[in-house]
């Protein structure tokens, strides 16, 4: 893999880990960003758990190329899962556009993988 595929690879880690965190400990904005969305709270702790998931398969992924594809594959389908809620509730750029970079990044990164 590149050194581009490594920084990526740090920088999903590194996002993913503080947003799966928040939630599953249950933060005030990730609370409040649920409740905005319309979704149960259970299933932002889901979500934290699947995002924590995602994170500690990337870091594998440093030594088990498998693991990193699995990883970069799961938050990307997870990315585009948060991208369709913030549509639904028909948020605006500012709100959407993190979840959009982070699946834009997770997506380059599985085709640098493979």
């Amino acid at each position: 893999m590149t050194i581009l595929g490594w920084v990526l690879q740090g920088l999903l880690v590194a996002m993913f880990l503080m947003a799966g965190f928040g939630k599953v400990t249950g933060s005030k904005m990730h609370r409040e960003a649920f409740v905005h969305l319309g979704l149960p709270q259970w299933f932002r702790t889901v979500t934290g758990v699947v995002e924590l998931i995602g994170a500690a398969l990337l870091i594998i992924g440093y030594w088990q190329k498998d693991f990193a594809i699995a990883g970069a594959l799961l938050l990307g389908v997870t990315a585009i899962g948060g991208l369709l809620s913030h549509v639904r509730v028909k948020d605006g750029f500012k709100e959407t556009f993190m979840i959009v970079l982070l699946g834009i990044i997770s997506f380059l990164l599985l085709f640098i993988i493979i």
